[in-house]
């Protein structure tokens, strides 16, 4: 991960590889692997700062939440309480140092994504996202969610049009 103050691009890219490596990950197995990642480059690793990170990634899609039906969970037991994250629309998947060693290191079982399920969900978020920034008037927000549109659209079979013109209409002062 990064040294600089925030979490960075590349930080954010690297999450989503090491989550691709299993294809999603609980919020809980992403900061283990993170950890273990910092321990084989004798570093410490910074749960708070681990944290930030996914937070951004989650902000920006690179990382999405996933819905139960969307996911392989069979014989994961993983709790309700957890929460699964997918590569999101916005990743650009890069392999951190030493993460092809994770899943030698991490006990998960072999996992799959409903990419159908999933996409709908990520275009049910950035409707809800767009009108929460367009209700505080979060221009910034808007612009985000903006490029997203154009990224959900290359990363599944979607229309997110309708999103994007609305967005486009409010940043324009329509």
């Amino acid at each position: 991960m990064s040294g600089e103050a925030g979490p960075s691009v590349a930080a954010r890219d690297d999450l989503a590889g090491v989550v691709d490596l299993f294809e999603w990950l609980t919020r809980e197995e992403l900061s283990r692997a993170v950890s273990e990642l910092a321990f084989k480059r004798r570093a410490e690793a910074d749960a708070a700062a681990i944290d930030a990170a996914i937070d951004v990634a989650v902000a920006e899609y690179a990382l999405v939440p996933a819905p139960r039906e969307a996911l392989s969970t069979e014989g994961d037991g993983i709790g309700e309480e957890a929460e699964p994250l997918a590569v999101g629309p916005a990743a650009f998947p890069s392999l951190p140092a030493n993460a092809e060693d994770l899943p030698h290191i991490l006990d998960v079982p072999e996992r799959a994504v409903d990419r159908e399920t999933l996409s709908a969900a990520v275009i049910d978020r950035l409707s809800s996202d767009a009108v929460a920034a367009i209700t505080e008037e979060n221009a910034e927000r808007l612009e985000v969610l903006a490029d997203v549109t154009y990224d959900v659209e290359a990363w599944a079979p979607v229309d997110a049009g309708p999103i994007r013109e609305r967005i486009v209409a409010e940043l324009d002062g329509e």
